[in-house]
């Protein structure tokens, strides 16, 4: 694995018309194809607005709640949900930012990925080695589960502590289950403690396929075969301490003005002791049916490492059971300083700023320490310490050209689906995978290419105002003109009622009333899809567009409805979330 990885280099309408091939509908893709490059840098990665934060000052606590406005409300819920609807508008200006976290941690989880691909016959033999169903179940819940801040969570999660179905090998087979899983286990934890969540996922039959620790076998001395590496690097580097030391607000401790490295190799080499003699759990069944997925992995005593293990300083005695051994090296790695400004960081650029000041990392990383009554870990905490911060709520976030952080292909795609109620009424959501960047979103869940994931935290854009302001972008790894051109297609046909992507179709009833009045349209959907920050010149130049085409009769008024949705979700104020 690369070594410098967190180094800066970094309606439903089943008579909807399709839109006609005249003159303006044609225009909307030339359009967006514009904004988006406008957006994503053009071609020189020049961005008109970047990423990074502003040095707001105040404890993480919410700005005033007593009077939200609707844009305050849809802006919290872009940072903290999957999608902005009125509903939810209302319901986060009647409760208060605080109130409406407390009310979505109770919102029980609606079933799981696992037991949906059960209900579809999933789990018949013929299915055994195909990864069909795993895109569908996925999608369902990011589209329409109503837990939609644990949903955004799980998501995150999954982009921090990495697997890829593609990566799944020598497990058997039943690669749609061992997927649909590793987010279940996510989603039924992320509301909990990390420590927890490092023990579920160090433990799960995924994860151990996904970086070959799945019968991982003791040192032989008359082979010289070493225990595999994989993990005991990745947990440490990605999922928990980071490759340099860090301070409290996430900056390097240096010496002798060079930063200073958390592990070496004798590290691995004494944490990957720690990883043998785990495999599957066939103690109530084989590999013929998918249920050993489900089941944490289990301790097989000939294989485990009973020597003594050594790393971060810390040692693990001789003649431990693997268990212990395991939970023993987590502790140590959790009870490492860097986790908190690690993983703290990490969250803040998902659901908030790509480059959050050291002053916020700090506030998000003391709560992890410490979530007020001695408890570290806690995501609940920490979730709330990110999101209601002075920095995340302060308004003048949206007028800093270096705050925010550019919204993901795959967020963009659910904050569409979810504002729009977009469903499959034979409840089988055909999206597919949408991870190729030429015709699609180059992003779909758990399909990254390597344990990376799509992006890196620190990465930067080379030769852009970005690299130069010393600030990192890490949505841009994965944009370019090939890929923005994809996107603009994609939703384009995503949008169109009758073209669809898969057997996905959005409700517009709403719009319709709208439609005939384009200020009105593009006001409706600048609250909705970019919590009114569009610029002057995006909205008449939309506007504009809008007036230009036929309206007056529901043919005309879904081609209005269809062209300006393109055209807002290609506006770089839109594809830059602020």
């Amino acid at each position: 694995m690369p070594y410098d990885q967190d180094q800066p280099q970094d309606m439903t309408q089943a008579n909807a018309p399709s839109i006609a091939s005249n003159r303006v509908p044609a225009l909307t893709t030339t359009l967006a194809t514009s904004f988006a490059l406008s957006a994503c840098g053009g071609e020189n990665g020049s961005p008109s607005t970047s990423t990074t934060s502003s040095n707001l000052a105040g404890p993480p606590a919410a700005i005033n709640t007593t009077a939200i406005s609707e844009t305050q409300a849809a802006r919290f819920l872009l940072q903290a949900s999957m999608g902005v609807t009125r509903e939810q508008i209302q319901r986060v200006q009647s409760l208060g930012y605080n109130a409406w976290l407390d009310e979505q941690f109770a919102v029980p989880s609606n079933g799981t990925r696992w037991d949906w691909l059960v209900k579809k016959g999933m789990n018949a033999s013929t299915y055994r080695t195909s990864q069909a169903g795993f895109d569908s179940c996925a999608w369902r819940k990011l589209i329409s589960s109503p837990d939609t801040l644990r949903q955004r969570i799980t998501l995150a999660l999954s982009e921090i502590l990495v697997v890829s179905i593609q990566g799944l090998v020598n497990g058997g087979g039943w690669k749609a289950f061992a997927a649909a899983n590793y987010l279940d286990l996510l989603e039924a934890n992320c509301f909990g403690n990390y420590r927890d969540i490092l023990q579920k996922v160090s433990t799960s039959t995924t994860m151990s396929l996904y970086l070959t620790y799945r019968g991982n076998t003791k040192y032989n001395p008359t082979t010289g075969a070493l225990p595999d590496e994989n993990y005991a690097r990745e947990v440490m580097q990605l999922f928990s301490i980071g490759l340099i030391e860090l301070n409290l607000d996430g900056s390097p401790v240096t010496k002798n003005g060079l930063p200073v490295e958390t592990y070496g190799l004798d590290d691995i080499t004494g944490l990957a002791r720690v990883f043998t003699g785990w495999d599957f759990d066939l103690t109530t069944s084989n590999t013929s049916t998918p249920d050993y997925h489900k089941r944490p992995l289990r301790q097989v005593a000939t294989k485990h490492e009973y020597g003594s293990s050594t790393f971060l300083g810390k040692s693990i005695p001789a003649n431990v059971s693997g268990e212990v051994a395991l939970s023993m090296s987590l502790d140590i790695l959790f009870a490492h300083p860097n986790v908190a400004p690690f993983i703290s960081r990490q969250l803040i650029q998902r659901l908030v700023t790509s480059n959050p000041s050291p002053a916020y990392i700090a506030r998000v990383a003391t709560v992890f320490n410490n979530n007020g009554i001695g408890v570290k870990g806690d995501m609940k905490a920490v979730i709330k310490a990110i999101l209601l911060d002075n920095e995340a709520r302060d308004t003048s976030g949206t007028s800093n050209a270096q705050f925010g952080k550019i919204r993901e292909p795959m967020m963009r795609f659910l904050g569409w689906a979810r504002s729009f109620a977009a469903t499959s009424k034979a409840d089988t959501w055909l999206i597919g995978d949408t991870s190729d960047a030429g015709t699609k979103l180059g992003q779909s869940p758990l399909r990254s290419p390597t344990v990376f994931n799509y992006f890196r935290p620190g990465y930067v854009p080379p030769n852009t105002s970005i690299a130069n302001a010393n600030l990192v972008a890490p949505e841009m790894q994965i944009v370019n003109e090939s890929s923005v051109v994809g996107y603009v297609n994609f939703m384009q046909a995503a949008i169109n009622g009758s073209r669809g992507v898969g057997d996905l179709t959005a409700n517009y009833q709403s719009l319709l009333l709208l439609a005939d009045n384009a200020n009105t349209l593009v006001a409706e959907l600048n609250l909705l899809l970019a919590a009114n920050q569009l610029s002057t010149a995006s909205i008449a130049l939309i506007t504009n567009a809008i007036n230009s085409m036929r309206s007056g009769v529901d043919t005309y008024r879904y081609q209005r409805i269809y062209a300006a949705l393109t055209l807002v979700m290609a506006s770089p104020e839109f594809i830059v979330l602020k």
